[in-house]
């Protein structure tokens, strides 16, 4: 069964993210699912045993990885693609097989990263992109998901604090669902615990964007 196309009403959803592009939804609309799906699902089904525990693991997973982790690499690839810097692209991805906090979800990362890059290989006017997209094929860069979902939202000059939402509330749901959080526990409770996470994710986002524009290296576009 597939999560619910509607988490939240029109007026949160308005007031939380705005509308989001029509290629935001789907570019991210597989993300959620897929992520969990291939990571190791008996341990969310062990820790969502009750509705304690998945709201437990959907707060560890937001302090420990989105916030923290997933959401600059999304910035700083999405950065790095808008000025054409595909070299820095690629030393980026190198270094993020190096951290231990994203072992858990390595394979299926690269999984769902090289799943996306086929929307990229059809622009071929983009030389930087392309000298990216032959790294991956020979091996030399990994297409984490979390950076092909900032190349992507770059390469199609779709505004990234949109992305960095829509990235957050897809996966969130992703996870629930994942869980049997939807058929388990009351809808209107785990659209209120999605919500929950999402209303504190999004001053972070808007801290990683200012943070982003103030440092020369990982400079954010103006939109």
């Amino acid at each position: 069964m597939n999560p619910p196309q509607t988490i939240f009403n029109a007026s949160e959803t308005e007031i939380l993210s705005g509308d989001f592009h029509p290629l935001i939804e789907r570019i991210g609309s597989a993300e959620g699912s897929a992520l969990v799906e291939m990571v190791n699902a008996s341990l969310l089904i062990e820790c969502a045993r009750d509705f304690a525990g998945l709201k437990r693991f959907l707060e560890s997973y937001r302090g420990q990885l989105l916030v923290p982790v997933e959401l600059p690499l999304i910035c700083q690839a999405f950065a790095h693609a808008s000025r054409n810097e595909f070299s820095e692209l690629i030393t980026l991805d190198q270094q993020q097989a190096h951290d231990t906090r994203l072992k858990i979800f390595s394979s299926a990362s690269k999984r769902i990263g090289k799943m996306q890059l086929k929307r990229l290989r059809p622009l071929r006017d983009q030389r930087g992109l392309q000298r990216y997209l032959r790294a991956v094929d020979d091996g030399d860069a990994n297409a984490w998901h979390t950076m092909i979902y900032g190349v992507t939202l770059a390469s199609f000059s779709m505004p990234l604090r949109q992305g960095l939402v829509n990235y957050s509330a897809r996966v969130l749901s992703g996870f629930v669902q994942s869980s049997g959080g939807f058929e388990k526990f009351p809808q209107p409770d785990c659209d209120a615990l999605i919500e929950e996470n999402l209303s504190r994710i999004l001053p972070e986002i808007d801290h990683a964007l200012i943070k982003a524009s103030l440092n020369p290296k990982i400079q954010i576009p103006q939109a």
